[in-house]
């Protein structure tokens, strides 16, 4: 299946003033920045036979974000979904939508999840030590670049190219399944991140983010956080959602 560009510009040849085209995909997540943090779904845990409903019901429980796990079996130890799947959420929803590409040749697919609808296509430094060429590619036609690291990764790693991220992604559990226990040290790193990265890179983090963890992590300089069984795992998504915003927005730098 092809999937049309959908960037709303064609890609261009990346210079300075191409890093911030604007383009409907920038749109969506401009509109994100300056707000208190805010909680995003990880869709892994979804009822995918139910897949429009599931969306529905997280739009009507207030969130402003998706996020989605796509995992080739490869660069984690996990097989996930692909492109068919992020077209079909990007037809039944306006929001923002962010691919966290855990595979290991994230610079052959990421255009082609761009153009099948994600907003934000956010790969890892593990996957391609030279990240630069990739994440600049991505800003020229009209993606968010976005910057992962492994919780074994120095927060070090990511800093000579935060200049060319929108995003960066901090992993407070091993890639590849959920349900993991939080590790704590990805708090240092997002405090360090507050201190290199320019105010409007969105700093995000993943992994057993739930009621007891959502607060530090938004203290921490969290804007973005991702969150699985805590959303899923509880029945009501209206409650479940306002709850972990609640406990985001009551810390959060910004508040």
């Amino acid at each position: 299946m092809e999937y049309p560009y959908a960037g709303g510009v064609q890609p261009s040849h990346l210079d300075a003033p191409a890093l911030l085209v604007d383009t409907p995909s920038r749109q969506r997540y401009a509109n994100l920045r300056g707000d208190a943090a805010l909680v995003v779904p990880s869709l892994l845990l979804c009822d995918f036979g139910h897949l429009a409903d599931e969306v529905h019901k997280l739009e009507a429980a207030g969130v402003r974000a998706l996020h989605l796990d796509v995992m080739d079996g490869h660069f984690v130890p996990n097989i996930t979904y692909g492109l068919p799947i992020v077209e079909a959420v990007r037809r039944v929803t306006n929001l923002p939508i962010e691919t966290h590409l855990m595979i290991s040749d994230p610079a052959h697919f990421a255009e082609q999840f761009h153009s099948a609808g994600a907003d934000a296509i956010t790969f890892h430094i593990e996957a391609l030590p030279q990240p630069r060429p990739l994440l600049e590619k991505l800003r020229s036609i009209g993606a968010l670049a976005g910057l992962a690291y492994n919780p074994a990764t120095p927060v070090a790693a990511v800093r000579e190219y935060l200049d060319v991220c929108d995003l960066v992604l901090t992993m407070s559990v091993s890639p590849g399944f959920g349900g993991q226990a939080f590790q704590s040290s990805a708090l240092d790193k997002l405090r360090k991140l507050t201190e290199w990265a320019a105010p409007e890179v969105l700093l995000e983090v993943d992994g057993g983010v739930n009621a007891g963890t959502i607060g530090p992590c938004a203290a921490a300089g969290a804007h973005l956080l991702v969150a699985g069984s805590a959303i899923f795992g509880q029945g009501d998504y209206v409650q479940s959602v306002a709850k972990l915003t609640r406990l985001a927005q009551t810390h959060s730098r910004t508040h």
